[in-house]
């Protein structure tokens, strides 16, 4: 275990935990959820007002960040805190989702995964070994191992093979993670002294669909591998029915050290949140809050996720959520919001967007407040209902 990231469980209420993740970069009170920053900005939003809704650590993309503007120059610009302008802890994600997602002309091999560019159609591969040297020299505090997530819904063979090759490539990029602490990386100017490579931690991501006897094998496994910092449950909301993902996170619960977090890989709406929280989940992270603000949705208290381009809300004078404290609700109606949206003006999707980050951000915030009062599980039950109901 890497002192730098230590992991204190405060209190648990059946499954559902509060704890504080150390970082170089300060702490992160869990559960907590995570915006995402894909091209090293969270959309629209500014570096403050990320952080003035609350938010303590933001994900970036390693995949699309290689593409553009490219590591090495990340980190000749100072690294992703400095590139950003973010001072707050951060994660990035190995690029092994979006190179299965986004990317055309895949070809999947135990070496790694070749595959053109969505921006200019130029070839590259990614393995193990330059994974870790792309998250290792952006210099994120939490970097994630390099896996094979395969579709929702595939068959047992599919993923068991998946799983076998995760494992397999987990162990090349933790020889590589730790040959870089060693030895510094060849070719980054910045990086060749061992001395200058940041403090990281590696999370391994536990693959395995929802076949309760793949997800119970690789557990096991992956734990037997290293003392790991954190672990990563990624295959999930990828397609799977919703009573699959709660029943498979069930499985692994008691498969996992209480001891570490766990992170639960791109969910984000606001009922998997709570779903997750309950199962024993920690960190979050998902795209829809900013995306789902762009095409007009809100999620509020009182009314559920509401479509704001709805006539209904053209005279509406009542702030979107009369419970929220961010700018937008504090500041502006419903009918200006929907003007906004209309319009297609930037500054509607800007306050939208923080209004629905702020919604999950205080979800976290209300969880780690009630578990340790042992209240948790009946607001939870209540308010899902509610919620649930609003929505329709």
């Amino acid at each position: 275990m890497n002192p730098a990231f230590p992991f204190r469980l405060d209190a648990q209420e059946g499954s559902a935990r509060v704890g504080v993740l150390g970082t170089p970069h300060g702490p992160v009170a869990t559960p907590a959820f995570m915006p995402v920053g894909t091209l090293g900005a969270v959309k629209t939003l500014s570096p403050l007002e990320v952080a003035e809704i609350g938010s303590s650590m933001i994900l970036a993309n390693t995949y699309h960040l290689f593409l553009r503007p490219g590591h090495r120059e990340v980190r000749t610009l100072g690294g992703l805190h400095a590139f950003m302008r973010w001072e707050g802890p951060i994660l990035t994600d190995s690029g092994g989702y979006q190179v299965f997602s986004l990317a055309n002309m895949n070809r999947i091999t135990d070496e790694g995964t070749e595959f053109q560019s969505h921006i200019d159609g130029s070839r590259h591969l990614f393995t193990p070994e330059s994974v870790m040297e792309i998250q290792r020299t952006l210099g994120a505090d939490v970097i994630m191992a390099f896996d094979e997530c395969p579709p929702g819904g595939c068959d047992r063979a599919t993923a068991q093979a998946a799983n076998q090759r995760t494992i397999l490539w987990l162990e090349r990029c933790l020889e590589r993670f730790h040959a870089i602490g060693r030895e510094g990386i060849r070719g980054v100017p910045e990086l060749e002294d061992p001395e200058a490579v940041p403090s990281q931690t590696l999370f391994p991501v536990l693959q395995g669909n929802v076949y309760p006897d793949l997800r119970r094998e690789q557990a096991r496994t992956i734990r037997s591998m290293a003392d790991w910092d954190g672990l990563a449950i990624g295959g999930l909301s990828v397609g799977e029915p919703k009573d699959k993902m709660w029943a498979t996170l069930e499985v692994l619960d008691p498969e996992l050290p209480t001891d570490r977090p766990r992170y639960l890989m791109g969910v984000g709406y606001p009922d998997d949140l709570l779903e997750a929280i309950t199962r024993g989940c920690d960190l979050f992270d998902c795209v829809a809050p900013t995306r789902n603000a762009r095409h007009g949705t809100a999620w509020t208290w009182p009314d559920g996720q509401v479509n704001l381009k709805a006539s209904r809300f053209r005279m509406d004078t009542r702030p979107l959520d009369p419970e929220c404290d961010c700018y937008g609700c504090l500041h502006f109606d419903r009918a200006y919001l929907r003007h906004m949206i209309v319009a297609g003006e930037a500054f509607g999707h800007r306050l939208v967007s923080l209004h629905n980050l702020r919604f999950l951000i205080r979800i976290a915030e209300e969880a780690r407040r009630r578990i340790p009062e042992e209240t948790f599980g009946s607001w939870s039950r209540e308010w899902l209902e509610r919620y649930r109901a609003a929505r329709g």
